[in-house]
């Protein structure tokens, strides 16, 4: 709730002039400049803040004219600036009963009400001040949302939102209110008479298609999506929940043609897109002929900075061990983001369940040329040497390795299971021993 309020002062509009029958014209005129001396006194006193001269300036005012709601108005002014609220409150009270035509001495009871957040207080001053100027009205909806008059505050949103138009501050009003169920049905009403009066209006049916949803009226948000297709054939929103409609009646093609039309849309938030993405991706798990359509949807991501699509991909096919889909996502993902150790650890764990360990060990060998310092690649390049039975290369690459390790006990404990094997591989029983043994030593002190 924000008021933006400016006050002109047109002075010789506010003094009326005191034509006394039996007061000589020496002592009218004498009367009139002590008035106007004061009255400027008080204004001048008020602009360096003075309050307490200002107010005795329009005392002497108002013992000259008693009935001027003007100098109630700046006494109002100037006791607000004190804080001193209820003298303010009470003096601009007083001038609304003396002149109740003018619109600024209510919006000074506004003022005060604002700056005491009486809102109660507000809402029956800001409904007298509609009656000057209807851009009150969202004062008023903030002033109901303020004092938790959800109903109130709902219809009057709908109403500015016909009148006037919507706006983002009324959008996120409604999206609160919204969240209890008690106003949904009353909303949904509302909307299915918009629709009505306003067939291509497409945030109307977009909103119905939210709130059936949200009340697992699935049916019905599906009548309302078709309904939308119909009326605005080019909306891409229908589409968003057709897609879901084909995906429960198991039809892919459908689906995917929906999906792709949510995708392409510059209209649909990027979390609808990956929510969509990602029913997709459970849709067609053990459905090969849809691998294809998967390559396509991943490609409209590509630009897409927020979230990593082809290694959360990657990610799902790990978790469910295919690894073939696995290997080929994450091995995407690394194309355009190299330096991500992270994925790069993640894609050798899958060649070692693969047991690709010729294809591990290139891998792991060149990163370590590129990247001199990360151990982790050390490990898996001997362990990939371990498995090739290149048992020399695979000690001196884990000794290497061994070197750039700091605080990962896990990691540590690995490496020392790698040169043993190395060294056992070697005929080394020696340093077989000793190295397992560390990683025995290190296992027990971690239990």
């Amino acid at each position: 709730m924000k008021k933006n309020v400016l006050i002109f002062f047109y002075f010789g509009m506010f003094f009326p002039t005191l034509l006394l029958a039996q007061t000589e014209p020496n002592d009218i005129a004498l009367a009139k400049d002590e008035f106007q001396d004061s009255f400027y006194e008080s204004l001048l006193q008020k602009g360096i803040e003075n309050y307490d001269k200002a107010i005795t300036a329009l005392e002497k005012c108002q013992k000259l004219q008693p009935n001027n709601a003007t100098i109630f108005f700046e006494f109002g002014k100037n006791y607000l600036a004190q804080k001193q609220y209820v003298k303010a409150y009470s003096s601009f009270e007083k001038a609304t009963q003396i002149d109740p035509k003018n619109k600024w001495f209510w919006v000074g009871m506004y003022d005060v009400c604002y700056e005491t957040k009486d809102y109660n207080q507000a809402i029956i001053i800001v409904i007298k001040l509609i009656e000057f100027k209807k851009e009150y009205k969202e004062d008023l909806v903030s002033l109901y949302m303020n004092t938790q008059q959800f109903d109130k505050a709902l219809n009057l949103i709908n109403e500015l939102n016909e009148t006037v138009g919507k706006s983002e501050m009324r959008d996120n009003y409604k999206l609160q209110i919204l969240r209890e169920s008690k106003y949904q049905n009353s909303e949904k009403d509302n909307l299915i008479a918009q629709i009505k009066k306003f067939p291509k209006e497409e945030s109307n049916y977009i909103a119905l298609i939210y709130l059936y949803s949200e009340s697992n009226q699935e049916e019905k948000a599906l009548e309302i999506a078709k309904k939308l297709e119909t009326e605005i054939p080019t909306s891409s929103w229908a589409q968003v929940s057709l897609f879901k409609f084909h995906l429960n009646n198991n039809d892919g093609a459908n689906a995917v043609k929906a999906m792709n039309i949510v995708l392409e849309s510059k209209n649909i938030d990027q979390k609808i897109k990956h929510r969509i993405l990602n029913e997709f991706l459970i849709f067609i798990n053990n459905k090969p002929q849809f691998d294809t359509d998967l390559e396509k949807a991943i490609a409209y991501f590509d630009t897409d900075t927020a979230v990593k699509v082809a290694l959360e991909i990657g990610k799902f096919y790990h978790n469910k061990k295919d690894w073939d889909k696995a290997i080929k996502y994450y091995e995407k993902h690394l194309n355009t983001n190299s330096e991500d150790f992270a994925t790069q650890i993640l894609l050798f764990e899958v060649y070692t369940q693969k047991m690709q360990f010729d294809v591990l060990a290139k891998k792991a060998e060149d990163l370590i040329e590129i990247f001199p310092l990360q151990p982790q690649f050390y490990y898996f390049a001997g362990l990939a040497n371990n498995q090739l039975q290149k048992f020399k290369k695979a000690s001196s690459l884990l000794e290497m390795g061994l070197d750039y390790l700091v605080n990962d006990k896990a990691l540590q404990i690995n490496f020392y299971i790698q040169l043993g094997e190395a060294y056992s591989g070697l005929g080394d029983v020696v340093k077989k021993e000793s190295y397992f043994s560390k990683a025995e030593k290190i296992l027990k002190e971690k239990n």
